[in-house]
């Protein structure tokens, strides 16, 4: 018996719809590796389609009031509570995770980052008005910038589709959001739920692969271009967009180092930077997966993450003892073990180290010690619940190889002495620095990088800015 593979769908100007040349790709389960559904690859007049559909939204989107478009993002909020089983059900097959951790770690602040742009659309205003030359009056006006098209990676399908459309619809823009093409399921899904409260046009979803997302880019309809994925596909859309001078918005990833100094709780730190490392398969551009201790305790730090590692549970979505789930495809296993796979020979696999089962993409928590700061491994960004360790003398050198890297996007300190966290929130070049704490964000501050991990940011009122245009207006008082 043969089971019929769901068909998902793009939606443009307030309609589901195949690819105009009916091509797809097929959508893969990464807990089983198996084929559920079939999704669009859409092409050049799929592009065309929806950037004439969000062209044509945007005037009258654009001069409603900053109240009404709260109005409407209150609704999508609530809708998504409502329809919370749903999201979690679409997302657990998009990625493998854990249902639990979907509906307590997800869902929630996904929801609250919604309501907090739902305020921020009624701070949409100017900062200056005044005479700054005899006889005339200047003001500022804070306005939308037009068309955003939008790029969302597949480690967090729904969360980063909400950091994307919630600032672009409150600051009075229309979105085109492509989904990542292993992970359509859940952003499709929000298309339904966003399309019942908001104008035709005002928000539309392309499926597809790369070259859906660089036709997006290239078309000369949107006025600017945000994208959440590597530094190769960041640098792509950066030159693409640079032919006509589009805005881009860029989040390209991470290697976070977290240093540990000699007077931390050793059994307290390990806890939670075990979590912070393995959290969603350590495929999260802020995952605790760079770790630098200082010689005094290293032995016994690694020996505790160690074990931690192998206290830590993979498995099925509807496990609730599991951490994580899957990583998201084939090729990203393939990335992860030939990361291991190619250590060099000064490395020590503590623990982990393998695939885990013949079904799915399940990778074991893993811990590596013995690392130099050129290894390729510490270098580059693996993207999998591989733990790195190494050791350090004094705060000039935890400093000097935490920054040696190209990525700046987090970081975080571990260290009881405040004037030590002081200095070293100074002195790391990354876009944030956790002090006793990993991978906690709220909607309230910014979120994004320095370097090779891009630049502008997502969430808070400077996400929000990211969004808009300022214009000068001066008039005369005769």
């Amino acid at each position: 018996m043969t089971t019929e593979l769901r068909r998902l769908r793009n939606y443009i100007n307030g309609e589901f719809k195949d690819a105009a040349d009916g091509r797809t790709i097929d959508v893969v389960n990464p807990a089983t590796g198996e084929v559920y559904a079939t999704s669009p690859l859409s092409g050049q007049a799929d592009v065309d389609a929806a950037m004439e559909a969000a062209a044509a939204a945007f005037p009258a989107w654009r001069d409603t009031t900053p109240a009404e478009r709260q109005k409407v993002l209150l609704k999508i909020a609530d809708a998504f509570e409502e329809r919370a089983e749903e999201l979690i059900a679409a997302e657990c097959e998009n990625t493998g995770k854990p249902t639990a951790l979907m509906r307590s770690e997800e869902i929630p602040p996904a929801v609250d980052q919604i309501r907090f742009f739902a305020g921020a659309a009624r701070l949409l205003e100017g900062r200056s008005a005044g005479e700054y030359m005899e006889g005339l009056t200047s003001i500022v006006r804070r306005e939308p910038v037009g068309v955003c098209a939008q790029v969302a990676p597949w480690n967090y399908p729904l969360m980063m589709a909400v950091w994307k459309f919630a600032p672009a619809l409150a600051a009075g823009n229309t979105v085109v959001l492509k989904p990542s093409d292993t992970t359509p399921a859940s952003t499709v899904l929000i298309a339904e739920i966003i399309g019942a409260i908001v104008p035709k046009g005002v928000f539309n979803v392309l499926c597809g692969d790369r070259t859906t997302g660089s036709a997006m880019v290239e078309h000369p309809v949107p006025a600017m271009a945000s994208i959440t994925g590597s530094v190769r596909a960041g640098i792509q859309v950066a030159a693409s967009a640079a032919k006509d001078v589009k805005r881009v918005h860029l989040e390209l990833g991470g290697k976070a180092p977290v240093v540990v100094f000699e007077d931390t709780d050793i059994a307290k730190a390990v806890e939670d930077i075990s979590v912070a490392g393995f959290f969603n398969a350590g495929q999260d551009c802020t995952a605790a997966t760079r770790v630098l201790v200082h010689e005094s305790i290293h032995d016994e730090f690694v020996s505790q993450l160690a074990k931690a590692a192998a206290e830590t549970k993979t498995g099925a979505s509807d496990d609730e003892d599991v951490l994580y789930g899957p990583l998201n495809n084939e090729n990203q296993l393939k990335q992860v073990t030939g990361f291991v796979d190619r250590l060099p020979a000064h490395a020590k696999v503590e623990s982990g180290g393998h695939r885990v089962g013949e079904k799915g993409y399940f990778y074991a928590p893993t811990v590596v010690s013995g690392l130099q700061q050129d290894d390729e491994i510490i270098q580059n960004e693996v993207f999998g619940p591989v733990i790195t360790v190494q050791s350090f003398t004094d705060e000039a050198q935890a400093l000097e190889y935490a920054n040696g890297v190209e990525y700046a996007l987090a970081s975080s300190v571990w260290t009881k002495d405040h004037a030590r966290a002081m200095r070293m929130s100074k002195a790391l070049d990354f876009g944030c620095v956790w002090i006793n704490t990993h991978i906690p964000l709220v909607a309230e501050m910014p979120h994004g990088g320095f370097k090779k991990s891009g630049y502008g940011k997502d969430l808070s009122a400077y996400g929000f800015e990211d969004y808009t245009r300022v214009k000068h207006v001066m008039t005369s008082l005769g």
